[in-house]
C-alpha cells in the first residue's frame, strides 16, 4: 500500500532495539508519513547496549535523520542521551521516542502507556476504578504503570524479578499522588486488570509471566508482545474466557501518538 518516491530529499527516522525483527512500526509509521503527505521513512536498526552510545552520537550528526523510536532494551539508556524530555519521561527516566531539536540534541517522550490504555479501551474495558496488576517494571512497564495511574486505577500492584527496579518504580509513581501503589506477585488473584510488560512469550519455551490457573474469567488481560501476534498469555487467558488486548492492538493505538510526536514542530525540535 505504501506509495513513496524515495529520493535524496526523503527524511530518515530509525527504530532501535535488540532484537528488532519483531517490531511492526517501520511499515506502519512510514505509511502514516505518506498518508499525511510527509516525505519520510522509518527503518529498523538492530544495535546492542555496547554500541548504542556510538550509534546515537553518529545519529546526531546525520542531518537528514529526524527521529528515533526506541524499543527493548534501550529505553532507559536513550533517556540519558536526551537534551530535554516531557514530564512523564523525566519522572520515569526513560523514553520510547526522540525527535531532533531545532537548537540541537534530542527531545524525548514515553508514550507506550498511552498505547496500552488505548488498546484496553478499544477492547471495551475501562481501567478507571479497577484493581490492576502489572508484571514487568522495565521501560514499557514503567510507562504503562504511569498511564494506568493517570487513568484512575484504584490500586496498582507491580511485580518484577528485579526487586530494586520494582521498588524504584513504585517510589516514582507514589510521587504522582494517585492510586494505592505497592509490590505484587505473579499471582493474579483478586485483580480486575492484568498487564504483562515482560518479553516472556516471545521465544518458544518461555514460561508464562504469571500463574494463569488463578485468573478469573472477569479479569482483563493485556500484553505488550507483538510477535507472536497472540502471545501465549493472551491465548491462555482467552481459553478461560477473559477479555484481552494484544501487543499489536497496543501498537495500533500507539502509532498515531508516535507520528504526532515526530512531526510536531515547536521550540524543542
Amino acid at each position: 500500500m505504501i506509495s513513496l518516491n524515495l529520493t535524496g530529499a526523503t527524511r530518515l527516522n530509525i527504530i532501535v532495539g535488540d532484537p528488532i525483527a519483531q517490531v511492526k512500526s517501520p511499515a506502519g509509521v512510514t505509511q502514516a508519513f505518506v498518508d499525511r503527505g510527509y516525505d519520510a521513512i522509518l527503518v529498523p536498526v538492530q544495535i546492542d547496549n555496547d554500541h548504542l552510545k556510538a550509534l546515537l552520537t553518529t545519529a546526531t550528526e546525520i542531518r537528514n535523520l529526524d527521529g528515533v523510536i526506541v524499543t527493548v532494551p534501550h529505553k532507559f539508556a536513550c533517556y540519558e542521551f536526551c537534551s530535554s524530555a516531557t514530564d512523564r519521561a523525566r519522572l520515569l527516566g526513560s523514553v520510547n521516542i526522540m525527535r531532533r531539536r531545532r537548537e540541537g540534541g534530542w527531545h524525548g517522550d514515553h508514550v507506550d502507556g498511552l498505547g496500552f490504555v488505548g488498546a484496553v479501551r478499544a477492547s471495551g474495558y475501562d481501567p478507571a476504578g479497577k484493581r490492576a496488576l502489572l508484571v514487568g517494571a522495565g521501560g514499557a512497564g514503567s510507562a504503562i504503570a504511569m498511564a494506568l495511574v493517570e487513568t484512575g486505577v484504584r490500586t496498582l500492584a507491580i511485580h518484577d524479578n528485579d526487586v530494586a527496579r520494582r521498588d524504584q518504580l513504585i517510589g516514582k509513581l507514589k510521587t504522582v499522588g494517585k492510586a494505592e501503589i505497592g509490590p505484587g506477585s505473579a499471582d493474579p488473584t483478586g485483580f480486575d486488570l492484568v498487564a504483562n510488560a515482560t518479553p516472556l512469550g516471545m521465544k518458544a519455551g518461555d514460561p508464562l509471566p504469571l500463574d494463569v490457573s488463578k485468573l478469573n474469567e472477569r479479569t482483563f488481560v493485556g500484553c505488550v508482545i507483538t510477535s507472536p501476534v497472540i502471545s501465549p498469555l493472551v491465548e491462555a487467558a482467552r481459553r478461560l474466557g477473559c477479555k484481552t488486548s494484544t501487543g499489536s492492538e497496543m501498537y495500533n493505538a500507539l502509532q498515531s501518538s508516535m507520528v504526532d510526536f515526530l512531526l510536531q514542530s515547536d521550540s524543542s525540535r
